[in-house]
């Protein structure tokens, strides 16, 4: 090797190191896809105080809604590979590689996953005015009318879709599916515009049943307009402790939150993926974040950046046998 050749390539290591030292040296934006109010608005506006106090630099949350919720994703996919840009998603962000075609990205090579953030549980509710109150109502309904009663969702391959066609895999019945579509432009959130629409005909019965966030569904649940049959993490919500989880409703080891994580560009240094995957972890531990995650009836998750990585290929891929057990054409 010549003189030249290795000075050349201690200075690039030199450089990279003292890349990662310097990291961040000035603003960090936040992007996140569904708009403001939504859960990754909200846990992305909560970290971010503590991410600018951590690195002395600010930390902006910007929301870019739009285009299924894809744009957020593209812009990101576009931006330097340097860590400046972060990507705050849900789980969509995996389960988009096996549903959607034709993105202008590619939503698990165009990315490196760096850190989950939390995970929460769905409800799942039925109309009061069909007077099923548990999962065994549930099963005895539907087998009674196969293909006739019919559960809402805020679109076709959302989480709610794949959750709910989860339980009817596990269950062994058959329900008609009914997505809504979000108005063209609007700003949405990880529900989507769609789901106050949703909630409010399944408790006119329009629908039957309904997967939905604990948030939007509560107010209808205590005041008795619907009736919440179980949650879907193996856990119950703190913000639902009488509703028992679907699996101790009898569908042995159900599991299926949803989560958020973040993501930078590919090709972004593994030194500072390593630096944010520590700090964000590190600001989850935080007692008032803690605090606030807990009354929010969040958890945070506890993986390691590779341990994280590997956890969103196999959420895609998991993902990929509902989508295909359950028929679901990619769009």
């Amino acid at each position: 090797m010549s003189a030249r050749i290795a000075f050349g390539l201690l200075s690039l290591l030199a450089g990279m190191l003292q890349g990662s030292e310097d990291y961040p040296s000035k603003p960090v934006r936040i992007i996140e896809p569904f708009g403001a109010g939504g859960g990754p608005d909200l846990i992305s506006r909560v970290i971010s105080p503590k991410l600018t106090e951590l690195w002395g630099q600010p930390v902006t949350v910007e929301n870019h809604p739009g285009a299924g919720s894809t744009a957020a994703p593209a812009l990101v996919s576009k931006s330097p590979a340097d860590g400046y840009t972060l990507l705050v998603n849900t789980s969509a962000q995996p389960y988009s590689a096996a549903l959607l075609k034709n993105l202008p990205y590619d939503p698990l090579n165009d990315f490196i996953p760096v850190a989950p953030l939390t995970s929460q549980p769905y409800v799942l509710v039925a109309s009061t005015s069909s007077g099923i109150t548990s999962v065994r109502d549930l099963i005895a309904a539907a087998r009674a009318k196969p293909g006739e009663l019919s559960y809402a969702s805020t679109g076709n391959g959302t989480v709610q879709h794949l959750t709910m066609e989860l339980l009817k895999q596990a269950l062994g019945i058959d329900l008609v599916h009914v997505p809504y579509k979000a108005n063209a432009g609007a700003i949405t959130d990880v529900a989507g515009d769609t789901m106050p629409k949703a909630i409010a005909d399944t408790v006119g019965g329009r629908t039957t049943y309904l997967i939905s966030p604990v948030s939007y569904a509560e107010a209808d649940i205590r005041a008795g307009r619907l009736r919440a049959l179980g949650v879907t993490t193996k856990r119950r919500s703190p913000l639902l402790p009488e509703v028992p989880t679907i699996a101790e409703a009898g569908v042995a080891e159900f599991d299926y939150p949803i989560w958020y994580g973040v993501w930078v560009h590919a090709g972004t240094p593994a030194e500072v993926v390593d630096k944010l995957a520590t700090d964000i972890a590190r600001v989850l531990a935080a007692p008032d974040i803690r605090d606030w995650l807990a009354k929010h009836g969040a958890d945070p998750m506890r993986m390691t950046q590779p341990e994280f990585a590997r956890f969103v290929q196999s959420e895609s891929e998991s993902a990929a046998r509902i989508i295909k057990a359950a028929g679901i054409k990619r769009q």
